[in-house]
């Protein structure tokens, strides 16, 4: 049958929507910068200037934003939209550690606890009710997390990930957590481009002076790796802007789970690291749990 006969068909253009479109464009995104993160990482570059590297260019590229909307810079909440900044930073070193101490697809899953620590601050600080498909999540994720962590609980052939690296993989997964809670209390007074602008503007000036006289002189390919984590960084976030701007925020959350799938390819073809069955399964605990929370609770399935 022809779309002239069914016009209600769609063409060959629009199969995909565009909101799944753009969400894979921005894990796609997403997934490179981790590559390109432990790749210079694993040259010796410490991590605070690799921090500062990615703070100086989201830095330009979201003040030329703000020039162009024509807003005041400063915002309004200026004590809050500071601790954005300062909570951001310190879950990005934390994330930027774990991938260059942990397998690339490994540090991603354990990224994705984050839904656990944010439902947990909503109730806590935001009064948001929990949901039945909330507390299933919660129990997921720590089934998962047990299980991608310590498999020798299982199986004694099994080997352990490092105790410290997962210790702040976790808790960089609860410093997004709490980004992401003060993002949506400051959606309220707040333009998304200050936002934004706060979290590169607090991180480069903590990442240097925590970097000290430790800085090392990058070779040109560590300069390039450096820019294009940058670059990835905001394809990433300006594509998942996009994605939820076009598709349902649940539809669209969902879809980003496909970074978990471009990282394991990423580390394989990059790393020669090819994840076990426990992280897998584990893995799947992980987002089955976190899907289980979105559409659960979009459904109305309150406690």
């Amino acid at each position: 049958m022809t779309k002239e006969l069914n016009p209600s068909l769609p063409s060959g253009n629009n199969l995909m929507p565009a909101g799944l479109k753009f969400m894979l464009l921005s894990a796609l995104g997403f997934a490179l910068m981790a590559a390109c993160v432990k790749l210079v990482s694993a040259s010796g570059m410490p991590i605070f200037q690799i921090v500062a590297a990615r703070a100086l260019v989201s830095l330009l590229i979201s003040y030329a934003d703000i020039k162009r909307k024509k807003i005041p810079v400063w915002g309004n909440n200026k004590p809050l939209l500071i601790a954005r900044g300062t909570v951001g930073t310190i879950g990005l070193i934390c994330v930027y550690y774990a991938i260059a101490n942990l397998p690339l697809a490994e540090a991603t899953i354990l990224q994705y606890l984050h839904p656990v620590f944010t439902a947990v601050l909503a109730l806590l600080f935001l009064k948001e009710r929990i949901h039945l498909s909330t507390i299933a999540c919660i129990v997921l994720s720590i089934i998962g997390l047990v299980i991608t962590v310590k498999p020798n609980m299982i199986t004694s052939t099994a080997v352990d990930l490092p105790t410290l690296s997962v210790g702040v993989a976790i808790l960089g997964a609860f410093f997004s957590a709490v980004a992401y809670t003060i993002v949506k209390r400051l959606s309220r007074s707040e333009d998304s481009s200050v936002i934004v602008f706060y979290f590169p503007f607090i991180a480069l000036p903590l990442s240097l002076i925590l970097l000290g006289d430790n800085f090392q002189m990058p070779t040109l390919f560590e300069g390039v790796l450096l820019i294009l984590v940058g670059i990835f960084t905001q394809i990433g976030q300006v594509c998942l802007t996009k994605a939820m701007q076009t598709e349902a925020a649940s539809k669209a959350t969902a879809y980003s789970y496909i970074q978990v799938v471009f990282s394991i390819i990423l580390g394989a073809v990059l790393f020669s690291e090819l994840p076990s069955v426990w992280t897998l399964i584990g893995g799947g605990l992980i987002i089955a749990g976190t899907l289980i929370n979105i559409f659960g609770s979009k459904r109305g399935l309150a406690k």
